[in-house]
């Protein structure tokens, strides 16, 4: 798998090999996260080549750290799952995403913005346990983007299952949320609060008073917010 070899017996070095090529942490983060679709996987990794994406893939299965499976009921379908020394990663995976949350600069961290990554992040973390039975449409609404990046759905269905449209669906809105894209970034990863995005007029929430009451019990963070950051 590696594109080149160290040359050394250590086991750092080794797990390097596999490990440190460009994109494969990335694409782990991923897999660890639960995507298993090809697609599902590229939208993880919206500047990810889907041929170098594919190598990738490839190369993860030929290490023993992903297996990739036929969908019974989707002829032509795949799905690919960790296999134990994949599901082995996950603490690893976390521990390099803390380290970078509590060591690297901020304004490094949102240099390369990103509406696509975020959304999907933001979907996969949405909690509907608070949220009404009933289905439920959340609108974000990114004012300093062009036009065909600015609008996008989440789809909240009462057994649970979020969807992300960035076509409008079609449905019912039932809360606004107007902001520009580094304010919800810094929210998203913990650099500023709510409630403080509100007061300073960088988030306006409209629409259903219960959800935007809930607002901090559905709109879970990103898993690495409540790590203490230790630069500015």
């Amino acid at each position: 798998m590696a594109e080149g070899s160290y040359n050394q017996f250590c086991p750092v070095a080794m797990a390097a090999e596999i490990l440190c090529t460009r994109w494969t942490m990335v694409l782990l983060r991923e897999l660890v996260c639960g995507s298993t679709r090809f697609n599902e996987l590229r939208r993880g990794v919206p500047r990810m080549s889907p041929a170098l994406l594919s190598k990738r893939l490839k190369d993860l299965e030929a290490a023993g750290i992903v297996e990739r499976r036929p969908v019974t009921a989707e002829p032509g379908v795949f799905e690919y799952t960790l296999t134990t020394a994949g599901r082995d990663l996950h603490p690893v995976i976390i521990a390099v995403g803390n380290w970078g949350q509590k060591w690297v600069e901020t304004d490094a961290t949102l240099e390369n913005l990103d509406p696509n990554l975020l959304m999907w992040d933001m979907r996969r973390n949405i909690d509907p346990e608070p949220m009404p039975k009933a289905q439920t449409v959340i609108q974000v609404i990114y004012s300093d983007l062009a036009e065909s990046r600015r609008n996008w759905w989440l789809i909240i269905e009462p057994d649970g299952n979020v969807d992300l449209c960035s076509v409008d669906p079609g449905f019912e809105v039932n809360l606004y949320l107007s902001t520009d894209l580094r304010t919800m970034t810094e929210i998203w990863m913990g650099f500023t609060a709510v409630d403080k995005a509100k007061r300073d007029g960088k988030l306006l929430v409209t629409g259903d008073r219960g959800l935007e009451r809930d607002i901090e019990k559905w709109l879970r963070l990103s898993p690495f917010a409540k790590t203490e950051k230790l630069v500015a």
